[in-house]
């Protein structure tokens, strides 16, 4: 039997992937047996003015506030400019979950590579995976560091979305990158949000378009935290942003029922913790960090179910980046920090404002106007499988375009510490690129849709 090209394309790059990103595994902090105690004021940036926000009246969701170029720390200097792009950091108008307007930031870049396909050269909007809540967590901030520590864990080796941008930036496809909402001076990053998330990345698209003074064919990306966002922009786009050319969207572990995210008992595939347990228990104070911004009524309900440590937690949260609050709270279960050891589902359940909000965030009640490619691992110990699939078939039963690829290529690594997260995380952005090329050759999308996996 002939083999697939494809398939075999698919393999080598999971490998090779997963070769990269266990390589930066290994040359990130190593983990301890205990979790740190959390203690001392969080942290923010430097103040950078830039980040300011500026007064919004007379804006118009997409339109630029404000713009500077900036060094790439990972580029060389070439004919033109340097390589692979010239990077530039925007502030524009958009709308926040309660459609306000507010300021976000986030990254334009354009390739010094020519784009060799057809039609003029396209657009990738790239939803970044967690970064963290602190400001100096911004995309925008990390891309033009090597490196970012502050004592004692506040480490950062750039933004590991680079090889997201660079994987675009190298077929001469231009890129933007938002920040998300949160990143401007005292603001808070709110994790995970629905509405906020997708209207973040839809107006980066309208910026990007602003600058440039194009009307690209677009593509939208996202894994993890951005797989969230990508999928939540793809089925508002063609209500709440009809003017973008959207060719498709990848959907990387999304965690698109955040209740079955932040559920204590849930199994993927075997025994594994999740977000609640294991070196992740810190990514829920993100979640009710950015509850607490955006729904003030949900307050009372989260204070009561706090012990004093878990409001610390909270606080710790909001000024740290994913690699040091993992190191602060790895190996605590979340129930550690409620009062009478009460899960998250329990803090949930018992409050009816909370839960409201939290169901709010769920992705799949609409329907993506352009295909979408969904993609998620059987082995992710962060992100349940099942609530992924229940995405794919939302979708499917509202007539979308949908290819469901459910990934087993890798087995269980150490449950409960993310590594099947992240290892699935550099595979996913070459599947990515093939996928989006070929819809951007005009290649009709592929539909599984009658038997996902």
């Amino acid at each position: 039997m002939p083999r697939d090209p494809h398939a075999t394309r698919r393999t080598t790059t999971r490998l090779l992937g997963a070769a990269v990103t266990a390589a930066v595994l290994a040359a990130a902090p190593t983990w301890t047996a205990t979790a740190a105690p959390i203690t001392g004021p969080h942290k923010t940036a430097a103040y950078d003015p830039f980040y300011d926000a500026p007064d919004l009246s007379g804006s118009a969701p997409g339109d630029i506030l404000r713009s500077q170029p900036f060094p790439l720390t990972l580029a060389v200097p070439g004919p033109g400019g340097q390589l692979p792009g010239n990077a530039t950091r925007i502030m524009y108008r958009s709308n926040d979950t309660n459609d306000a307007p507010n300021a976000v930031t986030g990254t334009y870049l354009e390739p010094a590579a020519p784009w060799t396909g057809p039609g003029p050269r396209p657009l990738v909007a790239v939803a970044p995976g967690t970064q963290g809540q602190g400001s100096q967590c911004a995309p925008s901030k990390t891309l033009g560091e090597l490196v970012h520590y502050t004592f004692p864990f506040d480490i950062w080796v750039t933004s590991y979305e680079v090889l997201t941008a660079y994987t675009f930036l190298s077929q001469g496809m231009a890129v933007v990158m938002t920040d998300y909402a949160g990143f401007t001076n005292g603001g808070v990053h709110d994790y995970v949000n629905r509405l906020s998330g997708a209207h973040a990345v839809l107006d980066s698209v309208r910026a990007a378009e602003a600058l440039t003074g194009t009307h690209p064919p677009t593509a939208i990306v996202g894994y993890s935290e951005g797989g969230n966002a990508a999928a939540a922009a793809a089925e508002l786009q063609s209500r709440y942003a009809p003017d973008i050319d959207l060719v498709g969207s990848y959907v990387g572990a999304p965690p698109a029922d955040l209740r079955a995210v932040l559920d204590q008992s849930a199994v993927i595939d075997g025994p594994l913790p999740g977000i609640v347990g294991g070196l992740a228990p810190g990514l829920v104070g993100y979640v009710l960090n950015g509850m607490e911004a955006d729904y003030p009524d949900v307050r009372p309900a989260i204070d009561s179910a706090l012990t004093p440590d878990g409001r610390q937690m909270l606080a710790a949260a909001a000024g740290s980046c994913v690699a040091e609050l993992g190191l602060r709270t790895m190996l605590r279960p979340i129930d550690s920090y409620t009062d009478g050891r009460e899960s998250v589902d329990q803090m949930i359940e018992r409050s009816p404002e909370l839960a409201a909000r939290v169901d709010e965030q769920r992705i799949g009640g609409l329907d993506p106007a352009a295909p979408v490619l969904i993609a998620a691992g059987t082995a992710d110990d962060v992100i349940p499988y099942s609530q992924v699939r229940q995405l794919a078939a939302d979708w499917c039963g509202h007539g979308a375009i949908v290819q469901l690829d459910r990934t087993a290529w890798l087995p269980p690594l150490f449950p409960g510490t993310a590594i099947g997260h992240g290892l699935e995380f550099a595979p996913a952005i070459g599947d990515a690129a093939a996928w989006v090329r070929d819809r951007l050759a005009g290649i009709p999308a592929p539909d599984n849709c009658a038997a996902l996996p």
